[in-house]
């Protein structure tokens, strides 16, 4: 199959991470990728802001900024309408972003099958964090788009449930949650080393991966840190709570009992996850698919994290994950300080972690096959509606 990719994606964080696994694991199952996006992606280290787009987004007037993303689009469907003309491709896979209706330009005019991919309600997420200035036209562009893709596959039931919200058909929307591709977490280093390697020797490690921000709660993890011997808190990465959390551990005299590594590049992350006893999802957006969670599920980590129906969607408590009642004050803490205290707990959760991967699918491989199983059905329920289906020579 001839794939015509679609992304609007100018930072390599997360987002970009999901691209490159899913395209990886569509190429390696043997389909052929045209992806279509940004170039200034390609081009910076991992944690970058995208450039030029980031300095715009910050001192442009907001109305200005969204007409440009709008005017953006256009241009973006010059690109992919070039693309599949040179290409001829069989279906059409766009990652959703707000004021971009390209995809669902182009799959009308070629009559393409087109999935969607939503990774967040956006207009309610940019509205309640950095304001919009063109509200009509922004929940115009998200309904658009949502509602004129052939499917659209949200990454947690949670967001599925939002989707709905906005009219989409329920028979077009299908689930498919992140994952891991487990070429990068085959082989789990021996704990004890993994501690060595990072001069943690003899140490109980809290650990957490990603950009950790001020909600996350992690200034509350040093206090129990602090509250017991040889524990240590090793955060995997950077972020705007990086100052309270050092601050923190100095006024608690446990300075040196916590890591902050800053960014790390992906090949190494699951270094420092071998090194983990207890790994943390402090808490998560209602609607997301952390990243994170599957790679402490694939590395066999016992993990602690809220008890929030889009979590309990992959982890269930005390069974591959230890969850705590987010809405307390004190519900991280005390799950981390029973897991402390209950290495037999710690060891038999890892292993149900590591057990769950295979047992649910949650692989890139797995989300590609899906991916594909759904195009072949849209193809063919194209055909019998009387559309004839596209073929390209060898490119299926």
């Amino acid at each position: 199959m001839k794939i015509l990719y679609h992304h609007r994606i100018a930072s390599k964080d997360g987002q970009y991470v999901h691209i490159e696994e899913l395209t990886r694991a569509l190429t390696a199952a043997g389909h052929e990728l045209i992806i279509v996006g940004p170039k200034v992606v390609e081009s910076d280290d991992f944690g970058g802001e995208g450039g030029m787009v980031a300095r715009l987004k910050r001192h442009v007037p907001k109305a200005l900024y969204e007409l440009m993303e709008l005017g953006y689009s256009l241009l973006a469907y010059w690109r992919l309408s070039r693309a599949a003309k040179q290409h001829r491709p069989d279906v059409l896979y766009e990652r959703y972003n707000l004021y971009l209706p390209t995809g669902v330009w182009l799959a009308k005019r070629m009559k393409l099958p087109m999935l969607l991919e939503i990774n967040a309600p956006l207009f309610d997420e940019r509205a309640r964090y950095d304001g919009l200035a063109l509200t009509g036209l922004a929940r115009w562009s998200e309904r658009y788009c949502w509602r004129g893709a052939d499917g659209v596959l949200p990454v947690t039931e949670v967001l599925a449930d939002r989707v709905r919200q906005e009219g989409v058909d329920p028979a077009k929307i299908h689930v498919i949650p992140n994952g891991i591709d487990w070429e990068r977490f085959r082989e789990i280093p021996d704990l004890d080393i993994a501690k060595q390697a990072l001069g943690l020797d003899g140490q109980l490690v809290l650990g957490f991966t990603g950009f950790v921000r001020e909600w996350h709660g992690l200034e509350g993890v040093v206090e129990v840190v602090a509250a017991g011997p040889s524990r240590h808190l090793l955060v995997v990465g950077d972020g705007p709570a990086r100052a309270s959390i050092e601050a923190r551990a100095r006024e608690l005299g446990v300075a040196d009992r916590v890591t902050i590594t800053g960014i790390v590049n992906r090949d190494r992350v699951a270094d420092y996850i071998a090194a983990f006893d207890i790994a943390l999802q402090p808490d998560v957006v209602a609607y997301a698919s952390p990243l994170k969670l599957f790679e402490y599920l694939a590395m066999g980590r016992a993990i602690i994290a809220p008890d929030r129906p889009n979590i309990r969607e992959v982890l269930s408590h005390d069974g591959n994950a230890w969850l705590f009642d987010a809405d307390t004050s004190q519900g991280l803490a005390e799950a981390i300080e029973h897991l402390c205290l209950a290495p037999a707990l710690r060891q038999r959760l890892a292993v149900a972690a590591r057990a769950s991967i295979d047992q649910r699918g949650l692989t890139w491989a797995a989300n590609a096959e899906r991916v594909v199983q759904l195009f072949t059905r849209l193809g063919a329920g194209k055909t019998q509606q009387g559309s004839p289906q596209r073929k390209h020579g060898d490119g299926r």
